[in-house]
């Protein structure tokens, strides 16, 4: 019941190799987390394996109903919210339909009929969401769909995804630059390091997961550790930003 299989993967940019022999299996349903550092090649990771990239190398199998949320929602601004979540589907009442229900698990169903210039970064972010959803994915990759929102919005947003993900059971595949994030999502957290794998730890924190936990506490520590980052005892999580390789 394998979703993604890589093996070997190599990708070359000019001298030097930003995947360099890497190894990655998720389960179908499963829900990994990928951390490194800034240019330590995670979204070239994901775009290979969403087909917007190709590789020097090895070999990435990866299911054909498979879809991507980035950073940016990327809506058409001439289209209105509905549109944008059929954009690309077959026109008729079924699709309508489907994208009203799609909008409506995210909570945004009055919304059918806005246009994207009238919605707030995380409505947009939903949009996108929506826009995924209603292709069915067997694979769902998400490249740091909310970094660009404030904290409280990025919470509410990663317990949609949560959800999300525990009602139609895609493998996802998020890159993210936060280990708080990747530890109260995932099933495993990968680290990505000199073009390889360097940790690849399932969660066992028990859910829902309060960061405060004690093993929560201890995960985050060593993923930070595997970044090469210190954090002492009582201060925040740090920015992965500029964060060695």
């Amino acid at each position: 019941m394998t979703a993604v299989r890589v093996r070997g993967l190599r990708r070359v940019f000019g001298d030097r190799a930003v995947i360099d022999g890497l190894d990655l299996t998720i389960g179908r349903g499963e829900f990994v987390a990928l951390l490194g550092a800034s240019g330590s090649g995670k979204t070239t990771l994901l775009r290979i394996l969403g087909a917007l990239d190709g590789a020097d190398g090895g070999e990435a199998l990866v299911p054909a109903a498979r879809t991507v949320v980035f950073q940016e929602p990327r809506l058409i601004p001439s289209k209105k919210v509905l549109a944008n979540v059929t954009v690309g589907l077959p026109r008729g009442a079924a699709t309508r339909a489907t994208g009203l229900r799609a909008l409506a698990e995210v909570g945004l169903e009055r919304h059918a009929e806005a246009w994207p210039a009238t919605l707030s970064g995380g409505e947009a972010q939903r949009v996108a969401l929506a826009r995924a959803l209603v292709r069915e994915p067997e694979l769902l990759l998400l490249d740091e769909p909310f970094a660009a929102l404030d904290a409280l919005t990025r919470l509410r947003m990663q317990d949609l995804v949560g959800e999300l993900r525990r009602i139609h059971r895609p493998a996802v595949l998020l890159v993210t630059h936060d280990v708080d994030e990747a530890v109260r999502l995932a099933d495993r957290v990968a680290v990505l390091r000199d073009g390889r794998l360097v940790t690849d730890e399932p969660v066992t924190v028990a859910r829902p997961r309060d960061p405060g936990d004690p093993a929560f506490v201890a995960l985050r520590r060593r993923l930070l550790a595997d970044l090469g980052v210190h954090a002492p005892e009582a201060s925040p999580t740090p920015s992965l930003e500029g964060a060695p390789a």
